[in-house]
């Protein structure tokens, strides 16, 4: 069997059967996974579900709601992406956003042209009339649109409830059937009362109990690992991020002396962590970490790659290897624990629709360490309690079962770490430059109190050199970058508004300190368009 074969046939993450729950069908939008985490900030169970899926097995998922996405597309394009036409037979809620709305709207008999005038960006919405989906809301909202066509017929049974200067249609509304579309996007943060128009949809309409709480889901995925593992042995790889440790935590409240954590040094951690992650997972919490040292392996394998894919391919394929060769000696072992999230799932799937051929197209922006990059002849059976679970839900999740702050508090460190931060060819000495400029950066971002403030805070070590004068001497050096991020989720992140006087004490202590620099910028780059990492 191969790895995608039994991560296809073991279920990884708790059975949620039990809670009331909301089923998101993704149409494509950048926005979908956002959906998905406000409708759980409501202690109600989202999953986001291909659109394709047919009306019989959305039955037997047995929502209480059904949210349909938006999406690139036009729905009247010949290869639009479509529903199962049976799901508007189910008798379920369902809201529609965006492409979602005018999919909603032509299926049920209205119609949708192309706008004269298109929307993106904010736009000021009127309600006309305060539905339950507008329940609580003022009359005139900030809303979010990103749209080229617009519903111009109504389906019979709908109502117009809200508009815009250039949208007349801008949300809908069949109360008797539960129906609802809005053209603007009420998942994102720019949407002044989205949160309360979900709530109003999940909580009012659908009429979901808030269920889904993270006791609960710990309580299920122990006794699902419990029951699975039985009296066998758990491989876990502990990168000594926050995701990994946590689940550390988790297993070894589930299976106890079952689970053995390795912690693979591949050279490319941040200054000091490899000494502190095993010695407070040892000392403190009786937590046994088989340390293996394979920095000058890793290193030999991306000599001279440059290219970014390359790099988090060859460093993925080595860890695996590593990870076999010491299991063997240490092993047997049956399953192998990692700690993938839910948008790690869902962004390496790397899928969207093409609206020209209807066809499922790659648009893969990255290859995830713990993800995707699975030999076929790989010997274990994968266990992922946290694939449906976002990051912040993990950090949750960490606080309940005892995880120190320490660990629960870190930024999100990517698993090929450091080695994706020197842009061009890795080098040790070039890691060692990074690293004592990274140092730098945290140490002052932490001592300013800032460091709970943004959602990552790194270095970036430029593979161009600069001109510069020390001593008045022309020095002809290298870079550093400092990545300062805000977010809520990592899905979309704004650039920090550092303090002009912190980033000049940065600056000063990287250029004063660190042999080899002589320049130090600044990252203003919002996600998108960029991405968080540089590579």
């Amino acid at each position: 069997m191969t790895s995608s074969q039994m991560a296809q046939s073991k279920g990884t993450a708790p059975d949620n059967a039990l809670a009331d729950s909301i089923a998101i069908l993704d149409f494509g939008s950048q926005y979908s996974q956002l959906i998905a985490r406000r409708i759980r900030e409501l202690n109600v169970y989202s999953e986001l579900l291909p659109h394709s899926i047919s009306a019989e097995e959305l039955k037997r998922l047995n929502p209480k709601g059904i949210v349909l996405s938006g999406g690139p597309s036009s729905c009247y394009d010949e290869f639009a992406p479509q529903l199962d036409q049976n799901i508007w037979k189910l008798g379920v809620p369902v809201l529609g956003v965006c492409y979602g709305m005018q999919l909603m709207s032509r299926d049920l008999g209205g119609h949708v042209e192309p706008s004269s005038v298109r929307e993106y960006g904010r736009a000021l919405l009127t309600i006309v009339h305060h539905d339950k989906l507008f329940a609580g809301l003022d009359p005139a909202i900030e809303s979010w649109m990103s749209h080229g066509d617009s519903v111009t017929t109504l389906p019979e049974g709908f109502a117009t409830v809200a508009r815009t200067a250039d949208t007349p249609v801008a949300a809908i509304a069949d109360e008797t059937r539960k129906l609802y579309g809005v053209q603007f996007h009420p998942e994102v943060v720019h949407t002044v009362g989205g949160k309360q128009i979900i709530s109003n949809f999940v909580l009012n309409v659908c009429e979901c109990t808030r269920s889904w709480t993270m006791s609960r889901y710990i309580e299920e995925a122990i006794r699902e690992v419990k029951e699975r593992v039985g009296d066998r042995r758990v491989l876990l790889a502990l990168s000594g991020g926050v995701d990994s440790s946590t689940l550390a935590f988790l297993l070894h409240k589930a299976i106890g002396e079952n689970l053995t954590c390795m912690f693979i040094d591949q050279g490319f951690m941040r200054k000091n962590e490899p000494e502190w992650l095993v010695e407070t997972f040892e000392r403190d919490f009786n937590i046994h970490v088989h340390f293996v040292k394979a920095r000058d392996r890793f290193i030999g394998k991306i000599a001279g790659v440059t290219d970014p894919e390359d790099k988090r391919k060859a460093i993925g394929t080595e860890f695996i290897r590593v990870f076999e060769e010491e299991s063997k000696r240490l092993g047997p072992f049956d399953f192998l624990a990692q700690g993938t999230l839910y948008p790690d799932v869902i962004e390496s799937a790397g899928t969207k629709i093409d609206s020209k051929t209807g066809k499922k197209v790659a648009v893969k922006i990255k290859s995830h360490h713990n993800v995707g990059g699975l030999p076929e002849d790989l010997q274990f059976e994968l266990i992922e309690p946290f694939c449906k679970l976002f990051k912040d839900e993990v950090r949750v999740l960490g606080r309940e079962i005892g995880v120190p702050p320490g660990i629960i508090e870190r930024h999100p460190f990517p698993g090929p770490g450091l080695a994706i931060r020197v842009l061009g060819e890795v080098t040790k000495e070039r890691l060692k430059t990074l690293r004592e400029a990274d140092w730098i950066i945290r140490e002052e971002i932490k001592s300013h109190g800032l460091y709970r403030q943004v959602w990552q805070v790194f270095g970036v070590l430029l593979p161009t050199l600069s001109v510069g004068v020390m001593g008045d001497q022309r020095t002809y050096q290298n870079q550093i970058v400092i990545r300062a991020v805000t977010s809520e989720d990592g899905m979309t992140a704004d650039w920090a508004r550092l303090p002009y006087d912190l980033l000049s004490v940065i600056s000063s202590r990287i250029v004063n300190e660190v042999p080899g620099i002589n320049r130090v910028v600044y990252d203003v780059t919002s996600k998108p368009p960029a991405t968080i990492e540089w590579e």
